[in-house]
C-alpha cells in the first residue's frame, strides 16, 4: 500500500436552486484550480436572503491529495 497524504479546505458553495447546486458549485469551483479531489463533507447549511430571494449556502470541506514532485 502506498503512503499518501491529504489536505482539507473550507469552501461555501452559493445557489439560488439549491442546496445540491450550492454543493455542485463549490465542487466545480475547486476543481479549476485543485487536482486529486478525492471526497467532500458537509458541515453547514445557512440560507440568506438576498434582494427578497431565497440564497442556499453550504459550508463543505473537501479533500485533496498531496502530489509529491518525483526528485
Amino acid at each position: 500500500m502506498s503512503e499518501r497524504v491529504y489536505k482539507k479546505i473550507r469552501l461555501v458553495g452559493v445557489s439560488r436552486q439549491s442546496y445540491e447546486k450550492a454543493i455542485q458549485n463549490a465542487i466545480e469551483e475547486a476543481g479549476k484550480t485543485l487536482h486529486g479531489l478525492s471526497w467532500f463533507e458537509v458541515m453547514e447549511q445557512r440560507g440568506a436572503i438576498v434582494d427578497g430571494v431565497a440564497e442556499f449556502q453550504v459550508t463543505i470541506e473537501i479533500g485533496f491529495k498531496i502530489e509529491r514532485a518525483n526528485v
